[in-house]
């Protein structure tokens, strides 16, 4: 077979085989418009101010794309559940699995720049009768054939079908990008629900103990009211906040058990009791960070190199609908060998070859350029998207920094109001109950305890948060 097919090569027309070669490697220029990265249409330097004081003047630090996760996030138990879930949270599976299939996609749009080449056998036995017969009798004719053969094969002069792969291969790493940036996301939402579920926990223990002492205070001024020693109106008094810690425990109870669903739907399954925190004091430091010395850090952000990425599949695209307006060529070819017997098929002389190029010139469809219209535009609002887009990281950056620089004093300034209020609540009760004060005071004071202490949990809460938000935004744990 292998002497037949090549006695069918030598057959050819040398010019036929000559063309082939040249249509093969003339082929493949591309139209799509050479593609720039835009300016990032934000300050080069990050704000500026009171408010970002301490943000960015801590020498030493690195920037987050330097840091690992394991690193940033120093709790053991934190980074066992945030294992848990790149393993087995739905969302991440989803987003990589979208990226395997966008990689099956661009390697079926690559092969479409080589012939499809098949081989194909054949076989054919009929019988012809006398009256259609040439010879006038009826006859048997058998026709046997193998044949390797190219159908209809694109040769890609204009490059339509490699701005096509262009396209292809910019969705695939946007995608790409995509699973990345839905991993940080990811890791930070896991790290922030576990934080806050750490924080609720803490509020409930602030509220069943602020229940306790309270109802304490109450059955021991219902006594003295029984025994007529005190006014009905400072047992009234004294019910109020028996009352507000009561529904405070019912409501932090409901806020726990939903943290940990919520948690539980992060992590892809149960998080076991022994990883979970009692409050926000026994939480491991998170690791300080640079926002680095120029916004155009930001540049790497895994949704923003994916816009990008976007963009320029717009420009293939537009490649794509240049070359729709000029002619496509393309070719249909095969050699092999044939016989009237079955066992004369790899006989001498019994090789055949064929080709046949086509070409089709577009003459009228307005579809063509209304396409091309659609194609730049396309890349126009790509455009204005990677903008926003920049935009908006910054301004989630800039937000990140100016909670970094505030929050300590925050923090400080809280403490210091607990502290403040916690003697204000002891000389208070100290002064009713050697009958000086009214238990209105000791009320009012026991209020603006209880929401102080409330206040200094959110604050911690805020800056911790605030910190991994930082980490997150700038691009930290993606890989």
């Amino acid at each position: 077979m292998l002497l037949t097919i090549h006695q069918g090569i030598n057959d050819m027309n040398k010019q036929v085989f000559f063309l082939l070669v040249g249509i093969f490697f003339l082929g493949g220029c591309s139209m799509a418009p050479k593609y720039t990265q835009p300016k990032a249409p934000i300050p080069v330097q990050w704000p500026q101010g009171t408010a970002y004081k301490g943000a960015q003047e801590v020498p030493g630090l690195v920037t987050a794309p330097e840091l690992s996760r394991q690193e940033f996030f120093a709790d053991p138990k934190l980074q066992k559940i945030i294992e848990m879930a790149l393993d087995n949270n739905r969302d991440l599976r989803l987003a990589a699995l979208n990226v395997e299939r966008m990689r099956a996609l661009y390697d079926i749009q690559r092969a479409e720049l080589l012939p499809s080449v098949n081989a194909i056998g054949s076989g054919n036995k009929q019988r012809v009768p006398a009256d259609l017969s040439t010879t006038g009798e009826s006859m048997t004719v058998e026709q046997y054939g193998v044949n390797l053969g190219i159908a209809s094969w694109e040769i890609d002069f204009f490059g339509r079908i490699r701005s096509l792969k262009e396209q292809a291969l910019q969705e695939y790493l946007a995608t790409e990008q995509a699973r990345r940036s839905a991993q940080i996301m990811l890791v930070s939402g896991v790290a922030g629900v576990y934080l806050t579920l750490a924080a609720d926990r803490g509020n409930l223990k602030l509220a069943q103990s602020t229940f306790e002492t309270q109802q304490t205070a109450y059955d021991l001024i219902q006594r003295q009211y029984e025994l007529g020693l005190t006014a009905e109106l400072d047992l009234r008094r004294a019910q109020i906040p028996v009352d507000t810690a009561r529904g405070d425990v019912a409501r932090f109870m409901q806020k726990v058990a939903q943290d940990q669903n919520a948690l539980n739907l992060l992590a892809g399954s149960p998080v076991p009791e022994n990883l979970l925190l009692t409050d926000l004091s026994s939480v491991a430091p998170l690791k300080e960070i640079s926002p680095g010395l120029s916004s155009e850090a930001l540049l790497n952000r895994p949704d923003i190199v994916a816009a990008e990425h976007r963009l320029k599949e717009a420009y293939a695209f537009i490649g794509v609908a240049r070359a729709a307006l000029f002619p496509r060529i393309s070719l249909t070819t095969s050699i092999g060998t044939a016989s009237g017997e079955l066992s004369g098929l790899f006989g001498s002389g019994s090789g055949t070859w064929s080709y046949a190029p086509q070409i089709a010139m577009p003459i009228f469809d307005a579809r063509t350029w209304a396409a091309l219209r659609v194609s730049k535009t396309d890349r126009k609002i790509l455009l204005t998207q990677y903008e926003k887009i920049i935009q908006t990281a910054f301004r989630e950056v800039a937000d990140a920094l100016a909670v970094q620089g505030t929050i300590d004093r925050q923090v400080a300034a809280q403490q210091s109001l607990v502290h403040a209020v916690k003697e204000t609540y002891r000389l208070s009760r100290e002064r009713y109950t050697q009958g000086i004060d009214s238990y209105l005071s000791v009320l009012d004071a026991q209020r603006s305890l209880y929401a102080a202490q409330q206040g200094l949990i959110g604050i911690r809460l805020a800056r911790l948060a605030g910190q991994v938000r930082l980490y997150a935004v700038l691009g930290g744990g993606g890989e």
